[in-house]
C-alpha cells in the first residue's frame, strides 16, 4: 500500500497523457533510414563505386593540389603556392582559361539549343525517318577518326578542300594555312566541335519528347494555349525537365572539357598556343612534366568552374514554364 503512493507521478498518468519527448535530427534519420533499408541495400553498390572511382579521386586531387609531387617523391605541402603560380605567374594558363570561357560561352549554348531543336524537329516525324535521322544526327559522334574529314577540308596546301575551292572561285590566289594561323585555329575547332554536340544530350532530348503525356496537350487546348510555342513552353519543356538539365550538365561538361578537337587539328602545342585549353594545360602538366601537384590545381579550377556554372543553369532551368 505504501509502495503504491510512492508511485512516480508521470508512469502513473494514463498513456494518452504522457508528455511525447521530442526527437532529434539524429533520431528521424536513423528512422528514415531504417524504414528505407532495403533502397539503401540496393544502391549500395552503385554509391560504393561511385565513392571509389569519382568522389575519392576529387578529393585527392583536391589535397595534392596544395602539394608540390613529382611521382617520385612523397607529396610535400607547398600551401597555396600552386595557385599562385598558375594564375600570377603561368600565361600560357591565362590564355588557356580564355579560350575555354570562349569556346564554352559559344559552343555550349549554341549546342544546347541545336540539340533540343533537331530533337523538336525529328520527334515529329514517323517512327521509321525519325530513327534514321537520330541516326543520322548522332553518327558524328560515335565516329571514329572523324577528325581526317576536317583536315582534309583544311588543309594547307592547294590538295585542300576549302582552299581548292576558293582558288577554283579566284577568292584567293594562294593556299592558307588554316590550322596554322592563329586567327582561323578558334573559330575552326568551335566550328568542329559544334558538328559534334548532337551526342548523348541529343539523344536524351529525343527520349524526353517521347515521353510526354499526349493529354496535357488537349489539357493545355482547353486551358487557353493556343499555338505551339505556348505548348512547347508551358507543357513540352516543364514535362521533360529531367532531361533539360542532363542535357545541361552534358553540354556545359563537353564544352569545358574540350581537348581532343584541338590537339587533333591544331597540334599539341598549337601555334602560339592559340587553341590551348584548361585541360590541355592539365594533359602537359599532368602526364608530360609530371608535375602532378600543380596538375591537381588546374584540375580544381577546372571542378569549380564546370560545378558553378552548371548549378547557375540548373537555376535557370528551373524556371522554365513559369
Amino acid at each position: 500500500m505504501h509502495n503504491a503512493g510512492l508511485q512516480d507521478p508521470e508512469t502513473a498518468m494514463p498513456a494518452a497523457v504522457r508528455p511525447v519527448k521530442p526527437q532529434t535530427w539524429r533520431s528521424r534519420k536513423l528512422a528514415e533510414i531504417k524504414a528505407s533499408k532495403h533502397s539503401y541495400i540496393l544502391l549500395a553498390p552503385y554509391m560504393i563505386l561511385f565513392t571509389l572511382f569519382t568522389v575519392l579521386p576529387v578529393v585527392i586531387s583536391m589535397i595534392l593540389s596544395f602539394t608540390y609531387f613529382n611521382m617520385l617523391e612523397f607529396p610535400r605541402f607547398v600551401g597555396w603556392d600552386n595557385y599562385t603560380r598558375l594564375f600570377l605567374e603561368d600565361d600560357i594558363f591565362l590564355i588557356a582559361l580564355k579560350n575555354t570561357l570562349l569556346f564554352a560561352a559559344i559552343t555550349g549554348p549554341i549546342s544546347y539549343l541545336a540539340c533540343f531543336l533537331f530533337a523538336w524537329v525529328i520527334n515529329e516525324l514517323g517512327p521509321r525517318m525519325r530513327a534514321f535521322m537520330t541516326l543520322i544526327f548522332y553518327a558524328p559522334s560515335i565516329s571514329g577518326n572523324v577528325y581526317f574529314i576536317w583536315l582534309m577540308i583544311f588543309s594547307g596546301d592547294r590538295y585542300g578542300i576549302m582552299n581548292g575551292m576558293l582558288i577554283k572561285l579566284g577568292i584567293i590566289l594562294e593556299p592558307i594555312q588554316w590550322l596554322k594561323t592563329e586567327a582561323f585555329i578558334m573559330p575552326i575547332i568551335i566550328l568542329v566541335q559544334l558538328w559534334l554536340s548532337l551526342g548523348t544530350g541529343f539523344l536524351a532530348f529525343i527520349a524526353g519528347l517521347q515521353t510526354v503525356d499526349k493529354t496535357l496537350y488537349e489539357a493545355g487546348a482547353v486551358d487557353g494555349v493556343r499555338n505551339r510555342w505556348q505548348e512547347l513552353w508551358y507543357i513540352t519543356l516543364p514535362s521533360m525537365r529531367p532531361q533539360l538539365m542532363f542535357g545541361a550538365v552534358i553540354q556545359l561538361t563537353t564544352s569545358f572539357a574540350v581537348a581532343d578537337v584541338s590537339i587533333a587539328l591544331a597540334g599539341f602545342p598549337s601555334v602560339n598556343y592559340a587553341a590551348e585549353t584548361i585541360v590541355t594545360h592539365l594533359i602537359d602538366f599532368g602526364t608530360t612534366r609530371f608535375e602532378m601537384g600543380f596538375a591537381s590545381a588546374i584540375a580544381t579550377v577546372l571542378f569549380i568552374l564546370m560545378v558553378g556554372t552548371n548549378l547557375i543553369v540548373q537555376k535557370l532551368l528551373r524556371k522554365v514554364g513559369e
